[in-house]
């Protein structure tokens, strides 16, 4: 008896340090592949369809059976369904429906394929679930992942740069095309960067509209944004990096009417915050010359602090 192959795939988790918003109008920004992302495992030869999707802790959260995959994902079945259910279902059929439209030739092998999908990292973080499975699935269906994004669902691309990164990235939209620069981050004093969820998740899409709806120039932030990219990049000292980054949470809280997060939340705070990713939610990066940071925020109620080499996947081969 043959036994099934199984194939495996793996994609890294995404941190955007500047550049957040200004991305999508051709800023110059710096990101970083984490350590933890997804796993998909594909059994083809399969019976029927079949999707299991596993968090961090091998819980199944999602899954999805299908005997006519062709009929589901064109119209998706989703009534009686829980409201997160039903949503995740409807995105992931539109994400494999995008994924034939590229690939027609995928469509045999993908409805008689078992798939399970395993985070590495919490779903509540916002490191990537969307992107690290974008790029899972086109590595397996051998299509371009930035095609296969931005015809199904939009954005930068910089998460997905990071899916494949193995270094920091400089990462640019140049006339709507990815351009990804792998760098290496060199800054001296990494081991006082720490990562600090907020404890609640942002909507993307809604900080996105706030950016779109602000009508001053988008170039004169992006071309300020990038500067300070490429100052950042360059940094030697704790202070240097504090200034720029200080500077950089600045000029995007003029540009959006909103307080930064360390004015707003962090005053006291004897070192310098900056929002990551949409403004409101997921992770902040701190950095202090003197301040015991995992201590400071446990006391204001933030238990998960991470520090920077636990944190963004560095591979110094």
């Amino acid at each position: 008896m043959e036994t099934q192959q199984k194939l495996q795939y793996h994609s890294r988790g995404k941190l955007l340090l500047t550049g957040e918003y200004a991305v999508l109008d051709g800023a110059l920004s710096l990101a970083m592949p984490t350590c933890k992302g997804q796993v998909m495992n594909v059994l083809e030869d399969s019976p029927t369809f079949v999707w299991e999707s596993y968090d961090h802790r091998e819980k199944i959260w999602f899954s999805m059976q299908s005997s006519d995959l062709l009929a589901e994902i064109t119209a998706p079945k989703v009534e009686g369904l829980p409201a997160e259910e039903a949503s995740t279902r409807l995105t992931l059929c539109k994400l494999l429906r995008t994924l034939l439209e590229i690939n027609p030739l995928m469509a045999s092998r993908l409805a008689h394929s078992k798939i399970t999908t395993h985070l590495e990292f919490d779903r509540a973080w916002g490191l990537g679930s969307s992107s690290t499975l974008i790029n899972n699935l086109a590595q397996w269906a051998d299509v371009d992942p930035y095609t296969l994004l931005f015809k199904g669902f939009g954005g930068s691309g910089y998460d997905i740069a990071c899916a494949r990164a193995s270094t920091a990235l400089l990462y640019r939209l140049s006339d709507g095309k990815p351009q990804a620069y792998p760098v290496r981050f060199l800054f001296p004093y990494s081991d006082h960067i720490y990562f600090v969820y907020r404890n609640q998740k942002q909507s993307s899409k809604e900080g996105i509209a706030l950016y779109r709806k602000v009508s001053k120039s988008k170039t004169k932030l992006a071309t300020t944004l990038s500067h300070l990219t490429e100052r950042l990049l360059l940094s030697q000292t704790i202070a240097d990096f504090c200034d720029i980054i200080d500077t950089h949470e600045r000029t995007l809280a003029a540009y959006l009417g909103l307080p930064t997060v360390k004015e707003q939340l962090f005053a006291d705070y004897r070192g310098s915050v900056k929002s990551l990713g949409a403004w409101g939610g997921d992770f902040l990066l701190a950095i202090s010359a003197c301040e015991d940071t995992p201590a400071y925020f446990a006391a204001k109620g933030y238990q998960t602090c991470v520090p920077y080499s636990e944190m963004i996947y560095n591979n110094k081969g």
